[in-house]
């Protein structure tokens, strides 16, 4: 198996701390959103709990060659507890655990939690110090609430998918989880933000909260102004493919070896070097192409031009060229190409892990990186129900509770 390329793979260290130490997290998010907030805070110290049912998270069935891969990257540094959550017997385990906890996430459609008789108010009244986060496709409220909400259909209802893709050709989703991964980094600053209020709260004025996130309007702030442009234009954006409606030069270029090659002249120096470039420094005086605005609206010529001139270099002389001219222009790589930039290697962008099924697993490096307190590797991501045991115990369950929740179906 390909590796990220270190001698030896990364180790993880159980006694390893970061800023989160002593912060504990349940975690009963089922799929990508909400493992990608608590692997924020897992990476950083805190203590993440997975609660899982008994099939375990979704997220586990997840498989690329027979390995849970998702799995192992999105759950690093994190606990499992088995609770069967339709047993009343697992619902009060649950209130206790939350009474020793900092942060409870959960991404059930809204109103199921409520169902459950485990609703913010009686989570809260249990541990007044608690940051509910609660991920939900369209959030609590609003006529879309309890619909599923998958970040699929919210990449397309939030404007984004309507913008990627070619004009002449049907509007495209991303090929992975993009709303989850957005939503949960930001789910991972709410919290985050939550706790430092909490913690400076004056006189108890601020305790614990409700965190209400939601994967559509996660993504949506992707498009930035747009609702704005629209207000003030009327006007819809087109699809343009790898171009861009706000600057030219933008786009992919074809070489002549058949690779590609992405290049961004945002400012008005840039594209100039662009010009001067390929042999064509005439342009940036004349009327159709000398201002930003005047090369957005002649896009095609532009992209004609520039893509003539790779269409007779390979990549690597194209990027030489470039590059020696301080051009922003990049290779459009893939995961193997990354996996074997020197760039990549000398910053530890993926680093190997150590795993005890593969040897080692290469997976992106914690991120992102404090100087004086990092993340750290503690543990790989836990077997269903591993730690049951361990995190009732110290929750204060004797050997004798637990065992009759296990022969109750409550836990495993």
């Amino acid at each position: 198996m390909p590796g990220a390329g270190n001698t030896t793979p990364i180790r993880f260290d159980p006694r390893a701390e970061g800023p989160l130490k002593g912060v504990r997290v349940l975690d009963l998010s089922r799929l990508v959103a909400g493992n990608m907030l608590s692997l924020q805070l897992g990476d950083f110290g805190a203590d993440v709990i997975k609660i899982e049912p008994p099939e375990g998270d979704p997220l586990r069935d997840w498989r690329d060659n027979g390995q849970s891969l998702h799995w192992k990257t999105y759950c690093r540094n994190k606990r499992s507890v088995v609770l069967n959550l339709r047993h009343d017997a697992a619902k009060d385990a649950l209130l206790r655990l939350v009474a020793t906890a900092d942060v409870l996430i959960e991404n059930y459609r809204p109103g199921t939690l409520e169902e459950m008789g485990l609703g913010p108010d009686v989570l809260l009244a249990r541990n007044p110090n608690l940051i509910v986060a609660r991920v939900s496709g369209f959030g609590q409220t609003g006529p879309y609430a309890r619909q599923p909400g998958f970040g699929t259909l919210v990449e397309a209802m939030s404007g984004f998918a309507a913008r990627t893709g070619f004009a002449d050709r049907e509007p495209v989703l991303p090929p992975l989880a993009l709303a989850d991964m957005i939503a949960g980094i930001y789910g991972a600053f709410a919290v985050t933000t939550a706790l430092r209020a909490r913690d400076n709260g004056t006189r108890g004025q601020i305790k614990g909260q409700v965190i209400d996130l939601s994967l559509l309007e996660s993504m949506f702030s992707v498009l930035g102004p747009e609702a704005g442009i629209f207000a003030t234009t009327g006007q819809v954006k087109e699809r343009v493919g790898s171009a861009s409606n706000t600057s030219s030069p933008r786009n992919v270029y074809r070489c002549s070896d058949g690779q590609y090659v992405a290049v961004s002249g945002s400012t008005q120096n840039m594209a100039k070097r662009i010009f001067e470039i390929i042999g064509r420094a005439e342009m940036i005086d004349d009327p159709r192409f000398r201002t930003n605005t005047d090369r957005v609206k002649h896009r095609p010529l532009v992209d004609a031009a520039v893509g003539a001139w790779f269409a007779t270099k390979t990549r690597d002389e194209a990027l030489l060229i470039m590059r020696e001219a301080s051009v922003t222009a990049g290779p459009i790589y893939t995961i193997a190409d990354a996996m074997t930039d020197p760039h990549f290697r000398e910053r530890g962008i993926i680093v190997d892990v150590e795993d005890a099924e593969l040897g080692a697993l290469p997976m992106h490096n914690i991120m992102p990186r404090l100087s004086q307190t990092p993340g750290a590797f503690r543990k790989p991501a836990p077997g269903l129900g591993e730690d049951t045991d361990a995190v009732l115990a110290e929750a204060g369950f004797g050997p004798e509770e637990i065992a009759r929740l296990r022969r109750d179906g409550a836990a495993a």
